[in-house]
């Protein structure tokens, strides 16, 4: 993109009409963010054990004395010898969530389809704190539209972020969020689920990036993305010095 050289006043007077678009878009926000609130509530009547460092856990017994959970469904599949390098980024930007969320009455955790052992391995690897449990076993993440079967990518089509979404542009695992809250008599609902870009707010890389003189230079979405301990060791530079 080319872009103009001009007078500090020119570039004030475009700035200050960005400025009003950016102030709408966080009264968007806000609206979008009340009416999330607002959103009914689903019980959730199926028993799901998920496989937990402490040992076997229900989703009740997964809030950790809070009332409101918050699950990402990290792609992760049962056979795979790693996690997905997008949920390994989003990964990296949760942990420093966590006492905040807990202070909040929030317990964040993750969930995926890999056995135990090999989440604790890629833990480990990638030096996460962030609560990780696996649901293999379990047809949680099928029943939240993050897993899908064989047979069901064979139809052709998919049910992923609410919509059909051809076989060919899904995954048997995929990327989402899905929250729930518990009462004081200990019933769970389920409040919401997003998925796809649904979680990019959550990203402050992107949010940085966005604000940065070329942006997030993709030429898809999160194509620049590694996981964390796979990118060069030397920073990527640009200088007419540069050797």
């Amino acid at each position: 993109m080319e872009h103009q050289v001009v007078s500090r006043s020119d570039w004030l007077d475009a700035r200050k009409v960005l400025l009003a678009r950016e102030k709408e878009f966080t009264r968007l926000r806000d609206e979008i963010n009340a009416k999330r609130l607002a959103l009914p509530w689903v019980r959730v009547d199926k028993t799901y054990v998920f496989d937990t460092p402490a040992g076997k856990k229900t989703l009740a017994e997964l809030f950790d004395g809070r009332s409101q959970l918050v699950v990402y469904h990290f792609m992760f599949g049962p056979d795979w010898e790693a996690g997905c390098p997008g949920c390994s980024f989003m990964a990296d930007h949760l942990g420093g969530t966590l006492a905040h969320l807990n202070n909040h009455d929030v317990t964040l955790t993750m969930v995926s389809r890999a056995p135990l052992a090999r989440i604790e391995n890629y833990k480990a690897r990638m030096g996460w704190s962030v609560p990780w449990v696996s649901s293999f076993g379990s047809e949680f993440n099928f029943d939240y539209q993050a897993s899908f079967t064989r047979e069901e990518l064979a139809q052709g089509a998919v049910l992923y972020n609410f919509t059909q979404t051809p076989s060919e542009q899904a995954h048997d695992e995929l990327p989402g969020l899905s929250s729930f809250i518990r009462n004081e008599e200990g019933e769970v609902f389920h409040t919401y689920s997003s998925y796809a870009r649904g979680g990019e707010e959550m990203l402050a890389t992107l949010m940085i990036l966005d604000r940065a003189p070329k942006g997030r230079n993709e030429t898809s979405t999160l194509s620049f993305v590694k996981r964390h301990d796979e990118y060069e060791d030397k920073p990527k530079t640009h200088s007419c010095c540069a050797a």
